[in-house]
């Protein structure tokens, strides 16, 4: 599967932004779809997931509340809705899919699954 992340752009604190992660290709049921980030000078980091089939979710606790994860079949999209923005949420975006459940990506790398180009996401105070 091919992903395709948009949706990035400034934002102010408080604020809110909704990625979009738009597939091409088979997306079997026993997938799962996510999000990561990446800000400057860290590692890529987990931030939500949901499976292809029965919309099991999975969120990292630092998003928990803020962010919601939703995919549409129909369109082969999954989105991350994200309300409260802080500027500790600044960083790059970006989609993934592996097989496995959603809790399982936690632990997915770069070297491993599917990803799309990162969104990138600037949170100002």
């Amino acid at each position: 599967v091919q992903l395709q992340a948009s949706g990035g752009g400034p934002v102010q604190a408080g604020g809110s932004l909704r990625l979009s992660c738009a597939a091409s290709g088979r997306i079997f049921s026993d997938r799962a779809l996510g999000w990561f980030r990446q800000a400057p000078g860290k590692e890529r980091e987990f931030v939500a997931a949901i499976s292809w089939s029965d919309s099991r979710l999975y969120y990292a606790d630092s998003v928990k509340g803020r962010f919601t994860i939703s995919r549409d079949h129909a369109r082969k999209t999954v989105f991350l809705q994200m309300n409260a923005l802080q500027p500790a949420d600044t960083a790059v975006y970006y989609c993934a899919s592996k097989t496995g459940s959603p809790r399982s990506m936690t632990a997915m790398t770069p070297a491993f699954g599917s990803w799309g180009q990162g969104t990138q996401v600037t949170v100002s105070s």
